[in-house]
């Protein structure tokens, strides 16, 4: 029984050392024929570069106008005081009416800040301004309401939350109108949806294009070692051993491709960034275009990856399987 036991036990061994030799030997032939992709890339290097060249560059487009996009959603954001609700006073409303008034808006959940500017204040800011104060000084009473700037909560300012908040206000007891502009607002917001689903639209193409492009030099690569194919294949090369170079190769496309992308978006943004500085500098702003960050760069080289590696493995599937020895 013994004997029974220990030569099972060394079956098991063997097995569990035979299994983990299998694991390492997988990886290091991954490894070697990674290595040997990217020599094989390294003997037609203007070929390689041309590919991976336009891989890169048909990715900057859409990572640049992705910039310009995030830049300008900064701006919207930044200009959100425009939401800002106007509220005029009713003008037989005693100071201690508005002042109540004043303090029962600043105390709802949906506003942020409450300013009031006063009818005497107003009027003593515009006599001194406009230059009629001698016909001012005519005036029996100020014609001018107490005004409230209502500024709502961050996310009661978008078009519709800011609209249903006025309407809100606009049946208040101490106002008498209610002022919010907010169509430049509403056009902006449809400009950049658009601008955004043309991004995306433009985006999908592009990729589409890397996809076909990086198939079409794969299976190039793949029917000149036709022959090569067919004897591994006599000898009893897998399908999965003989595609793993080829998909390598659209691995190590989209990996400098993605650097390319990289480099070629900073030069663009470069590019573009003194011609936003100077309509900045016209708006009286201290704008300043902001690039990728890290993340998204990160992102767009997996982009550009994911892409190289999907291109080669539509062409690997559909033509090394086509590859038979006679």
């Amino acid at each position: 029984m013994s004997l029974l036991f220990r030569s099972r036990q060394q079956g098991a061994q063997q097995v569990n050392i035979s299994g983990f030799r299998r694991f390492v030997m997988f990886w290091v032939h991954n490894v070697q024929q990674a290595v040997a992709s990217l020599g094989e890339l390294a003997r037609y290097p203007m070929a390689s570069l041309m590919t991976m060249a336009v891989l890169g560059l048909s990715l900057t487009l859409p990572a640049t106008l992705y910039v310009v996009v995030k830049n300008t959603e900064a701006i919207g954001a930044d200009w959100q005081h425009a939401s800002e609700i106007t509220l005029f006073l009713r003008k037989d409303l005693s100071q201690q009416e508005v002042s109540t008034f004043h303090k029962r808006l600043s105390l709802s959940n949906d506003i942020e800040s409450v300013r009031w500017i006063d009818k005497n204040e107003a009027l003593q800011e515009f006599r001194e301004s406009s230059g009629f104060g001698e016909a001012l000084d005519a005036l029996t009473n100020n014609p001018l309401p107490d005004v409230l700037l209502v500024l709502p909560v961050a996310n009661k300012r978008g078009t519709t939350q800011a609209q249903q908040l006025a309407q809100q206000l606009r049946n208040e007891r101490e106002v008498e109108q209610v002022r919010l502009d907010l169509d430049w607002l509403q056009r902006l917001e449809a400009l950049l949806n658009l601008v955004r689903d043309g991004l995306l639209a433009l985006a999908a193409l592009l990729c589409i294009a890397v996809v076909l492009i990086v198939g079409n030099t794969i299976r190039l690569n793949i029917n000149s070692k036709r022959d090569e194919i067919m004897v591994m294949k006599l000898v009893g090369a897998t399908d999965g051993y003989i595609q793993r170079p080829f998909l390598y190769t659209g691995v190590w496309y989209g990996f400098v491709g993605g650097l390319i992308a990289w480099l070629a978006t900073a030069v663009m943004i470069l590019w573009i960034s003194g011609a936003v500085t100077d309509i900045s500098e016209l708006y009286e702003s201290q704008f300043t275009l902001v690039g990728l960050t890290f993340n998204e760069m990160l992102v767009l080289w997996l982009l550009a990856i994911g892409l190289g590696l999907l291109g080669s493995y539509i062409a690997v599937r559909k033509h090394v399987r086509t590859i038979e020895p006679q």
